[in-house]
C-alpha cells in the first residue's frame, strides 16, 4: 500500500510538472504572437532571448568542453546569443516546428563561426611552439646538446606527461599555405596544396541519398515524436538529454521510448526484409 501511495505521489508530481510546462508554453505562445505582430519591440524580443538563453549556455558549455585552453566560454555564449536573436527574427510560427529544434543549429553555427574568426588553433599552436623552442634553445646553449625530455620538463616546471601533452598540442596543426606549389607540371597550371588536399568531411552524394532513403524506410509508421527520437539520436547524434530538451520530455522518458521503438522496429524490419533487398 505504501508503494501504491508513493507511485501516486510520483504521478501527481509528474502531472504537476507537465501542467506547469503546458502553462508556460501557452504564455510563451502569446509572447511569440505579440512579437511577430510587432517585431520592433525590444522588450518582447528580450523576453524571448531570456526564455531560451539556457539553450545558448548549454550548447556553449558543450562545445567549450572539447576545446583546448585559450578559448573563453563567454565569447562562445555571446556569439550564441546573436545566433539566437537571428533565429528569433527568422522563426515562422506557422510551420509547426518547435523553436528549440529550429534555433539550436543556428546557435551552434554562430559559435563555430566565432571560433573560426578567432583563429584560436593557430594562436595556441604558435604560443606552445614558441615556449618549447625557447626552452630547447636555452638548454642546448647550456649543455651543448639537445636536451632530454626530463631536462626539458624540469626547466619548464612540468611533469614529463604534461610536457608530452604540450608537444603533442603544439604539433597538432601544421599551418601551410594552400596556394603553395605541390609540384610543377608541363601545363600552364601548377598543382597546389589545395588541389591534392583530401576533403575528409565531404560526403558522397550517393551515400547521402541512400542514407535518406533508409531513414524514411526505417521511420515509416512512427509518429512525430518517435520519428524525431530516431533521427536525432542516430542521424544528428544528440544525447538522450538533448533530445529530451528538444521534445520537452524527461531524459528517462526519451530512453524508455527509444527502447520501445527499437524493439518494435526490430520486429517490423524483420517482416520488411524484401523492401530492403529492393532498396539495395
Amino acid at each position: 500500500m505504501a508503494t501504491t501511495f508513493a507511485n501516486a505521489q510520483d504521478q501527481d508530481a509528474i502531472d504537476a510538472r507537465q501542467a506547469a510546462k503546458e502553462a508556460r508554453r501557452a504564455e510563451m505562445l502569446v509572447v511569440w504572437k505579440e512579437y511577430k505582430a510587432n517585431p520592433d519591440s525590444k522588450p518582447l524580443r528580450n523576453q524571448l532571448v531570456e526564455e531560451y538563453l539556457p539553450l545558448v549556455k548549454y550548447n556553449g558549455e558543450r562545445i567549450w568542453s572539447r576545446l583546448p585552453d585559450g578559448v573563453e566560454l563567454d565569447d562562445l555564449i555571446s556569439a550564441g546569443v546573436f545566433g539566437l536573436m537571428d533565429a528569433i527574427n527568422a522563426f515562422d510560427l506557422d510551420r509547426g516546428v518547435k523553436f528549440e529544434t529550429y534555433c539550436v543549429p543556428r546557435i551552434r553555427g554562430a559559435m563555430l563561426d566565432e571560433l573560426r574568426s578567432m583563429d584560436w588553433v593557430p594562436r595556441l599552436v604558435r604560443s606552445k611552439a614558441s615556449k618549447l623552442n625557447e626552452a630547447v634553445k636555452k638548454l642546448e646553449a647550456k649543455h651543448g646538446r639537445s636536451p632530454t625530455e626530463i631536462e626539458l620538463a624540469e626547466h619548464m616546471g612540468l611533469s614529463v606527461q604534461e610536457l608530452e601533452k604540450m608537444i603533442q598540442e603544439a604539433n597538432a596543426v601544421n599551418l601551410i599555405s594552400l596556394n603553395k606549389k605541390w609540384y610543377e607540371t608541363d601545363s600552364y597550371k601548377d598543382v597546389r596544396e589545395i588541389d591534392i588536399l583530401e576533403d575528409k568531411k565531404g560526403e558522397d552524394p550517393t551515400r547521402r541519398v541512400q542514407k535518406s532513403d533508409l531513414m524514411r524506410l526505417v521511420t515509416k509508421g512512427l509518429n512525430r515524436n518517435e520519428r524525431l527520437i530516431i533521427i536525432l539520436y542516430y542521424y544528428e547524434e544528440l544525447t538522450m538529454k538533448e533530445i529530451g530538451a528538444t521534445l520537452d520530455l524527461s531524459e528517462s522518458r526519451v530512453s524508455q521510448m527509444h527502447s520501445a521503438i527499437v524493439q518494435r522496429l526490430q520486429g517490423q524490419l524483420g517482416r520488411r526484409r524484401p523492401e530492403f533487398g529492393a532498396a539495395g
